[in-house]
C-alpha cells in the first residue's frame, strides 16, 4: 500500500473535515446574498492625472519653459505643438507629468488621449469616459456616438479640464467628441493641448497658439546620441567616432532621428554600416522620377511626360504621409528623413535579413578588404562616393548588381579596363558629379546591354564613345553640365532606339554638332522628352520648324546665341510646346525683342512694348512654370509673360536695359502673375516698374530685389495678398526710398522686409532659387 495512501492519515482527515465545514459556510452566505435587492460598491477615486512613462529629456528645457509660459496665458485655451520628429510627444508628457501636477493649476481632471491616424471618435470618447468616471449604466445607455458626445459635454462643462491629444494628423471635431471649445474669455480656463506634424492642422483645430517644436542645439544632440549609442560602440573603431558626428549633424537636431538611429547603431562596430546612414538625401524631384523610370518602378513607360506626372503624384502622396519632406529648392526638391531612409533600407533587405542588398562606401579603400568580397557578390544596389579617391579597384565582381552610383569622386579620372566586366545585370549607372572624370572604358561600356539609365552629368568627358550605340535598351541619357563635351559621334544618338528622355542642358557642344543632334533626336520614334541648350539661331529655327521636337521640349535654354536678334514664337508653336516647363535665356546680348504672334480668326497680333495685349482667354503657356532671363543687355521688357498665366518662378538678372517687366499699355488684369511664388530682380539699373497697376499676388511667397536703383515702387495696394508672403529681401537703402500710395500699405508690408545685401554674380545666377 506504500505510495498509494498519505503517510499521516489523521492529518489528512482533519484537513478534509475543515474543508467540508468551510464549503457549507460559503454556501450559506451565497444563499443569504440572494435576498438583497441592491448591491452598492464604491469605485476607488481615480487620480487627477495619469503619469505618462518617459525617459529623461535632453536639451528641451528652453522649449518646455516657453510652452509653460504660454499655457499660463489665460487667453490661450487651445495650443498646438507641431513639427516632425522633434520630440513633441516627449514635451507633451512632460507637460502632463510636471506642469499640470502643480496645485496652482487647480484642474479637476487631466485627460491623455493618443489620437493617431485614422482617428476613431468612439475610441477617443471611451478614453474620456473612463477618466470622467461616468457611471457605466448611464454610459452604456447612450447607444450612439452622438449621445455619448452629449454626455461627455454635459460633464466637462461642469469641470476645469486639461485635455492632451497626442499625434493628430487631421482636423478632429471637438464637438463631435463632446469636448467644449475653450474660449479665450471663458471663466473655467480649461486647456486643450495637442501635437501634430503639420502646421495646417493647428489652423484647422483653431489653436489660439501654434508652437513649432524646434530641433536640439548641436551640443545637446551629440549628448543624446552618445547616450543612446554607448561609449563602447563609439570607441570601438577610430573611424566610428567621426562617422557618429556626421550622423548627428545630418539628423539636424531631430530627437526622434537621434534616438532611433542611436539605438539602431548601438553595438554596431563595423564602419561600413555607419557609412550607409550618412548620405545626403536631398534630391531634385525630376531626378527621383528619372531614376524610378530607370529602375522600372513605374512599370512600362511609353510617354515620359505621363510617367513624370505619375511620379509627381506619388511624391505628393509620400509627402502627405510625411515619408518625404520638401527640400531646399521649394517644391522642386525633396529629402527623406534618416529614420524613414533606414526603415526603407531595412524593408528592402527583407526586414534586415539580407543586409548586403544595398551597400554604400564613403571610404572606397575598404573595397579591397577581404571581408567585403562576399558582400559585393550579394549586392543589388551600390553607392561609391569618396572625394579623395584617385583610382577605383580594377575589378569588382558584382553578378547581381542592378544599380551603381559612383558620384562625387572629384579626383577620379577614369575606370580600369575591366571595372564593369563582372556587372552583367546593371540597369542604372550614375557617374555624375565626378569633376575630373575625362573618359569611359571604351571596351566595356558598350557591353552593359541591360542599361536603361545613364547619367554622365557634370563630368569632364570630352567625347562620347561610339560604343554607347550598343545600348539598345537605354531609355534615359543625361549629359547636363558637361562643359568639356565637344564631340558626339554621328548616328550615336539615332542608334539608341529605346531612348525616351535626352537631356543636354548647360553643355556647349561645337557648332554644327547641335544641328545634327536635333535631327537625330527628331528621327527617334520613341523620344518623348528633351531638355536642351541651344546656342545658335540656326538651331533655334530648326526647333521652330519641327512639330515633333516642339512636343518633346520640357526644358529649353538659349545660351550665348550671339546671332539671335529676335525671339519670336507663334501661338500655334506654343500650343505644340505643351510640355515646356522651364525656359532660360542667358547671355544673348543681341536679343532685343521677344514676340508672341497670336493667331486668332485669321489675324495676328504682336506682343511688343508698343502693342496692347489682346484676347488672352486662350493662354498658350499652360505648363511654363519657371523663367530665367540673365545677361540680355538689349531687352527692354518681358511683356510676353502675360501669356504665361501659370508661371511660378521668375528670375531676371543683369539685364541693363530693362525698364519694365510688364510694359505700359497692357490692359489692367488682376490675373497677371496670379500663380507667381518667387520673384528675383537683380542688377537691373534702369528698371522702373514691375507693372503699372497694383496686383493681387495671391500666391507670392518671396521677393528679392538687388541693384535696382530706379525701382521706386512695388505693385502693391491694400488688396495685395499677404496670405502666403514670407519675405521681401533687398538692400536697406532700396527699401527706404520706395514710394507708397498710402502709409498704411507701407506699414502693412514692413514686417516682411529683411535687409539682405546683393550676392556675388556666381551665387546670384546659380543660386537664384535658394
Amino acid at each position: 500500500m506504500q505510495g498509494c495512501c498519505p503517510r499521516n492519515c489523521w492529518s489528512s482527515y482533519k484537513i478534509g473535515k475543515e474543508v467540508t465545514e468551510k464549503l457549507e459556510s460559503v454556501s450559506g452566505l451565497i444563499g443569504k446574498g440572494h435576498h438583497f435587492d441592491v448591491v452598492v460598491a464604491e469605485m476607488l477615486p481615480r487620480p487627477l492625472l495619469d503619469q505618462q512613462p518617459m525617459e529623461e529629456t535632453v536639451g528641451s528645457e528652453m522649449m518646455y519653459d516657453r510652452i509653460c509660459r504660454l499655457l499660463e496665458d489665460p487667453q490661450v485655451g487651445i495650443m498646438g505643438l507641431y513639427g516632425m520628429g522633434v520630440g513633441k510627444t516627449t514635451l507633451l508628457k512632460k507637460i502632463n507629468n510636471d506642469f499640470l501636477t502643480t496645485s496652482s493649476r487647480d484642474f479637476d481632471v487631466v485627460i491623455w488621449v493618443v489620437v493617431s491616424k485614422p482617428f476613431n471618435i468612439e475610441k477617443i470618447q471611451q478614453v474620456i469616459w473612463n477618466k470622467l468616471e461616468i457611471p457605466r449604466d448611464i454610459w452604456e445607455s447612450r447607444s450612439s456616438k452622438e449621445e455619448k458626445g452629449a454626455e461627455i459635454m454635459r460633464v466637462l462643462k461642469t469641470k476645469r479640464f486639461a485635455l492632451l491629444l497626442d499625434d493628430i494628423w487631421e482636423r478632429l471635431d471637438l464637438v463631435d467628441v463632446g469636448v467644449p471649445f475653450p474660449l479665450s474669455d471663458a471663466q473655467n480656463k480649461s486647456k486643450i493641448i495637442f501635437t501634430t506634424r503639420l502646421q495646417d492642422v493647428c489652423h484647422q483645430m483653431k489653436a489660439h497658439k501654434s508652437v513649432e517644436v524646434t530641433c536640439l542645439p548641436s551640443e545637446a544632440a551629440w549628448t543624446l546620441f552618445r547616450k543612446e549609442v554607448g561609449e563602447d560602440t563609439l570607441n570601438s573603431h577610430p573611424h566610428i567616432s567621426w562617422l557618429a558626428k556626421v550622423v548627428v549633424e545630418e539628423c539636424k537636431g531631430l530627437p526622434l532621428a537621434l534616438v532611433t538611429l542611436g539605438r539602431a547603431m548601438a553595438g554596431e562596430k563595423d564602419p561600413s554600416n555607419w557609412d550607409k546612414v550618412i548620405q545626403n538625401r536631398e534630391i531634385n524631384c525630376e531626378e527621383v522620377i528619372d531614376l524610378w523610370i530607370g529602375e522600372g518602378f513605374l512599370g512600362e513607360v511609353h510617354d515620359m511626360h505621363e510617367a513624370h506626372n505619375q511620379g509627381h503624384k506619388i511624391i505628393k502622396r509620400l509627402k502627405d504621409a510625411c515619408l518625404l519632406e520638401s527640400g531646399g529648392l521649394k517644391e522642386r526638391r525633396v529629402m527623406m528623413h534618416d529614420v524613414i531612409h533606414d526603415m526603407a533600407l531595412w524593408l528592402y533587405g527583407d526586414c534586415g535579413k539580407e543586409k548586403n542588398k544595398i551597400l554604400a562606401y564613403r571610404d572606397i579603400s575598404r573595397l579591397k578588404q577581404a571581408q567585403e568580397i562576399p558582400k559585393l557578390k550579394e549586392t543589388e544596389k551600390m553607392s561609391l562616393w569618396d572625394e579623395n579617391v584617385e583610382k577605383l579597384p580594377k575589378i569588382l565582381v558584382c553578378p547581381n548588381l542592378k544599380t551603381l552610383f559612383v558620384c562625387g569622386c572629384n579626383k577620379l579620372k577614369g575606370f580600369s579596363t575591366g571595372f564593369f566586366q563582372f556587372m552583367p545585370s546593371i540597369r542604372v549607372l550614375d557617374l555624375s558629379t565626378n569633376g575630373n572624370l575625362i573618359e569611359l572604358p571604351i571596351d566595356q561600356i558598350g557591353n552593359l546591354v541591360a542599361l536603361r539609365y545613364l547619367n554622365l552629368s557634370c563630368t569632364r568627358i570630352r567625347e562620347l564613345p561610339i560604343e554607347l550605340s550598343n545600348l539598345k535598351n537605354l531609355m534615359t541619357l543625361l549629359l547636363d553640365g558637361m562643359e568639356s563635351l565637344k564631340i558626339i559621334p554621328r548616328e550615336l544618338i539615332s542608334s539608341l532606339i529605346s531612348l525616351k528622355l535626352f537631356s543636354i542642358c548647360g553643355t556647349n557642344v561645337l557648332s554644327g554638332v547641335e544641328e545634327t543632334l536635333l535631327r537625330e533626336l527628331e528621327s527617334l520614334n520613341g523620344i518623348s522628352e528633351i531638355r536642351i541648350t541651344i546656342c545658335t539661331a540656326l538651331s533655334f529655327n530648326k526647333l521652330k520648324s519641327s512639330h515633333k521636337l516642339q512636343r518633346c521640349i520640357s526644358y529649353l535654354i538659349l545660351f550665348n546665341c550671339g546671332d539671335l536678334v529676335s525671339f519670336e514664337l507663334s501661338s500655334s508653336i506654343l500650343k505644340r510646346m505643351e510640355h515646356l516647363g522651364f525656359l532660360i535665356i542667358d547671355s544673348c546680348n543681341e536679343l532685343n525683342d521677344i514676340k508672341i504672334k497670336v493667331e486668332q480668326e485669321g489675324t495676328q497680333s504682336d506682343v511688343t512694348l508698343q502693342n496692347s495685349i489682346v484676347a488672352r482667354e486662350n493662354h498658350h503657356f499652360h505648363t511654363l512654370r519657371c523663367v530665367v532671363i540673365h545677361d540680355c543687355s538689349k531687352l527692354l521688357n518681358l511683356t510676353w509673360l502675360v501669356y504665361a498665366p501659370y508661371l511660378e518662378q521668375l528670375y531676371v538678372l543683369d539685364c541693363e536695359s530693362i525698364e519694365q517687366v510688364i510694359c505700359n499699355g497692357v490692359e489692367e488684369s488682376l490675373d497677371i502673375f496670379s500663380r507667381l511664388k518667387y520673384l528675383l530682380l537683380n542688377g537691373l539699373p534702369r528698371l522702373k516698374s514691375i507693372y503699372q497697376h497694383p496686383l493681387l499676388f495671391p500666391s507670392l511667397e518671396l521677393i528679392k530685389v538687388y541693384d535696382c536703383k530706379s525701382l521706386k515702387s512695388l505693385p502693391f495696394d491694400s488688396h495685395t495678398s499677404k496670405s502666403n508672403l514670407k519675405k521681401i529681401k533687398g538692400e536697406e537703402s532700396w527699401w527706404n526710398q520706395l514710394k507708397w500710395n498710402d502709409e498704411a500699405i507701407k506699414h502693412s508690408f514692413a514686417p516682411y522686409f529683411q535687409m539682405h545685401n546683393s550676392p556675388s554674380i556666381f551665387r546670384r545666377f546659380r543660386g537664384a532659387q535658394n
